[in-house]
């Protein structure tokens, strides 16, 4: 007679367009805790799935850019909400990515806290970045901001949380939609985080994640033509690499590898100035 039960690990599936599907490869690779048992089965993505993230997020980057600010606003503090909800389940998940408890807790409250202060700019990062510019001509002169449109981003490998929350919130909050690369090396808290998108009042496509080698993608994040901007957020050795194929296709290249996620320097509205654009217009007076 069996005495111990044969046990299920969990296969996490990717987000893209407000759904859950299998990854087109129907690869997966196995993560492990810091005690070397099996956790869960994750999906090892291919350019397939990277292309259709881009798709989605395209489609719906015209509704998402045109949202009010305080609309955006109000679903970043959501996500906080349901995030705070959770969060002795991404403490354990964290924990089990080598995290000590007090680690975990940091991890994820800091996670909270920042999405809390990127939803509270989203109504004023336009006011305090916007600008009338003085000209000798009889004409009015105004500098504002606008998204850049799809953003394909890879998430810190050593931040697993934190790093991956901030990135998405400063890229969303300006209007950008968003094709995310999750930890290679911890993506448990990514995949479980996604379940906490498809909750909250987040518009299907405008957050895409995926999992996978980054040896693999980040070639793709980096040359499709339908993408605006790449953020990097580690320090590689592939970086220049990146940098100029981003140049080659006149794509936007933001480095933010330099970034302690572990302290409160993440926290600035000039995180979220990297993904705009500044738009002049100019209006005749006196006519």
């Amino acid at each position: 007679m069996q005495t111990e039960r044969l046990k299920v690990n969990k296969t996490y599936k990717i987000y893209i367009d407000g759904k859950f599907p299998r990854t087109e490869s129907g690869r997966y690779f196995l993560f492990k805790s810091k005690n070397s048992d099996d956790v869960a089965n994750v999906c090892h993505c291919s350019r397939k799935d990277f292309r259709d993230a881009v798709t989605a997020a395209r489609g719906v980057f015209p509704k998402w850019s045109k949202a009010t600010a305080y609309n955006r606003g109000q679903i970043i503090y959501r996500i906080a909400e349901m995030l705070e909800g959770r969060k002795d389940q991404f403490i354990a998940e964290i924990e089990q990515c080598g995290y000590t408890k007090e680690q975990a807790q940091k991890e994820v409250f800091k996670s909270i806290d920042s999405l809390i202060y990127i939803a509270g700019w989203s109504d004023k990062y336009q006011q305090v970045y916007s600008s009338v510019n003085p000209v000798s001509t009889s004409h009015f002169n105004f500098s504002i901001l606008e998204p850049m449109g799809v953003v394909s981003a890879i998430a810190p490998n050593k931040s697993p949380l934190l790093g991956l929350v901030t990135t998405i919130a400063n890229i969303i909050v300006g209007g950008n939609t968003v094709v995310i690369l999750a930890s290679e090396e911890m993506p448990l808290p990514a995949v479980t985080f996604t379940e906490v998108l498809h909750s909250s009042d987040v518009p299907a496509g405008v957050v895409n994640l995926l999992t996978g080698y980054r040896s693999e993608l980040a070639s793709q994040f980096a040359s499709h033509m339908d993408v605006n901007a790449l953020v990097l957020t580690d320090a590689d050795a592939a970086n220049g690499a990146l940098q100029k194929s981003c140049a080659e296709n006149v794509k936007r290249f933001i480095n933010w590898s330099k970034i302690d996620w572990s302290n409160g320097s993440i926290c600035s509205p000039n995180f979220i100035m990297d993904l705009q654009e500044v738009k002049t217009t100019w209006h005749p007076i006196g006519i």
